[in-house]
Order: structure tokens, then sequence, then C-alpha cells
């Protein structure tokens, strides 16, 4: 089955806190994150089911990213993958709950 994405807006703006976080402490750190970020998005979007589900009622997933301490936190619906929240993983719950 080939899958839809759609990244909202609250996730791209996690993106890019991020990888500015990143650029200060170390120059082009943040284009490395946000490398590992869109092959994580490619991952989760070539197989989406392969990560277990971390809410029953919300059917939220989520992939650690390799290198950096960040989840990359989606929902499926039919073929639609919606990248809702990318967070650091140290973050509670409620930060991804309260967008779903």
């Amino acid at each position: 089955m080939t899958y839809r994405l759609e990244v909202r807006s609250d996730a791209l703006a996690d993106i890019e806190e991020a990888a500015q976080w990143y650029d200060q402490r170390e120059v082009s750190l943040g284009a490395e994150f946000l490398s590992e970020v869109l092959q994580g998005i490619d991952v989760v979007l070539t197989n989406p089911l392969a990560y277990r589900v971390r809410h029953r009622r919300k059917n939220v997933r989520w992939k650690l990213l390799d290198r950096f301490p960040y989840r990359v936190v989606y929902q499926i619906a039919r073929d639609l993958v919606t990248v809702f929240a990318v967070l650091h993983s140290a973050r509670h719950d409620r930060q991804w709950q309260n967008r779903s």
C-alpha cells in the first residue's frame, strides 16, 4: 500500500526549533538533525505499521530517531500518515496528547 503524508504545522515548528537549538551548539548540526528527521519520516512512510501503537484510543505511534534523542509522533488513517509532533524523547506524553 502507498501512503500519503501530512506533516502538521506544529511538527514543522518542533523541527525548526530543535534545528535552531542544535545550530547554536555547533555549526551545521541543525542541518544534520533535519536530515535525520527527514530520514525518520521516510522510514515511517515506507512502513508505518512497523512501529507499535503507543496510545490505542488515538492510534498514536512513534519512531525514535537513530542519532538524536527525538521521536516522530504520528497517526495512521486509511492511507494517510499524519506527523503531528517531533519531540525530544524526555518530554512528557502530554506534549503530543494535546495535539492528537
